[in-house]
């Protein structure tokens, strides 16, 4: 059968002071359509014009009638709004619960119950000791002023990448080492799961840098992290994790339907690999998948991909906030009816061939 996804028709609203280039880097690189149903990205300040005011860039889209048999039709829904941040993390704490305190104020305004933010979101520095030297506990001063902004906005928080205190170390493995911790906290701040990243990026990027989180973080428990909230069952996962589909299929068996990917890509792996990854963890486990990103220059030694991604089930790109936006809010509009769709017309998971899952090399 055909592919579904192409004749797709896309009606744009640009706000004030948009060209073809934010047009395009709302669709993509790849310049794929957007998905079926509506998206609204709220695009955050250019980090060479400062704090200027915000334009809202809002995108309809639908399939048209001819889409290929396939494809699961529309169906009436209720959809529940979640948001999808960017943001360039430094050194400063301060500059950088800023930039989340701003997020949060654009989502409650947009109506969202979730949003999402990326890996290191309170702190990236030039050099792991610093890393080390800024950790704190979960139940710490820091982490407390973001349970404040989740009450205060009325909104459950994904805090992908918060360098926790206090990390457990097998004998000879060295001292000193932080969990690199996704925290979910819901509207009243109270912390609802944890997941420490257990695949690590220790890795010479091609035309790169070398990376080597194993010098300063260590692996946290194999575990795969569902919870309910109000978008739907919540799966996650941190960054590197992205390259291990095992993951990703473990936590859809455990009831996933959106699936956290709180990221800080460098660029060369993030031209190569992150759209590409990212819709195919989306088609293989028939999952919305969010991706949160940080973007930009953070310091004279590392700099990210940006483009903080929202893709459907289906493997739609909905939602991209491209490169050149900081801080930028993507909103996608999660609907449970058309993934439960998806799942029914191609029922991966009753196929899955769990003897082959359990082989070992």
């Amino acid at each position: 059968a055909q592919e579904a996804g192409g004749g797709q028709l896309a009606r744009l609203e640009l706000g004030r002071n948009r060209g073809v280039g934010d047009v395009r880097s709302l669709l993509g690189d790849s310049g794929e359509s957007v998905g079926p149903h509506m998206t609204r990205a709220l695009l955050g300040r250019s980090r060479a014009a400062g704090r200027a005011a915000v334009p809202l860039l809002c995108l309809h889209a639908s399939l048209h009638a001819a889409a290929a048999a396939t494809a699961p039709p529309p169906r009436a829904s209720m959809a529940r709004l979640a948001a999808v941040g960017q943001m360039t993390s430094t050194s400063s704490h301060a500059d950088n619960y800023a930039q989340v305190a701003e997020l949060c104020a654009r989502s409650e305004a947009a109506g969202a119950k979730l949003l999402c933010v990326p890996e290191a979101f309170s702190f990236l520095g030039s050099h792991f000791t610093q890393t080390i030297a800024q950790a704190q506990s979960l139940d710490g001063e820091r982490l407390g002023s973001y349970r404040v902004l989740a009450r205060k906005h009325k909104l459950w928080l994904s805090l992908g990448g918060f360098h926790e205190a206090g990390a457990e170390v097998a004998p000879g493995e060295g001292e000193g080492r932080v969990y690199n911790t996704h925290v979910m906290l819901d509207d009243a701040g109270a912390t609802v799961a944890v997941y420490r990243k257990i695949h690590l990026f220790d890795v010479d990027v091609v035309t790169g840098p070398v990376m080597m989180e194993s010098r300063y973080t260590a692996p946290g428990p194999a575990e795969a992290v569902v919870i309910d909230s109000p978008v739907g069952r919540l799966g996650l996962t941190t960054c590197y994790d992205l390259r291990f589909p095992e993951l990703f299929t473990a936590l859809a068996q455990r009831g996933a339907e959106v699936i956290l990917v709180p990221s800080a890509f460098t660029v060369p792996t993030g031209k190569a690999h992150w759209h590409l990854l990212l819709r195919a963890r989306a088609v293989e486990t028939q999952s919305y998948v969010l991706a949160a990103a940080q973007a930009g220059a953070h310091n004279e030694k590392r700099a990210s991909y940006g483009h903080a991604l929202a893709v459907d089930p289906w493997g739609t790109v909905v939602a991209d906030a491209g490169s050149e936006q900081s801080p930028a809010l993507a909103l996608i509009e999660i609907d449970l009816e058309r993934l439960r769709a998806v799942r029914e017309r191609m029922p991966i998971a009753h196929h899955r061939r769990k003897d082959v899952l359990a082989l070992t090399l």
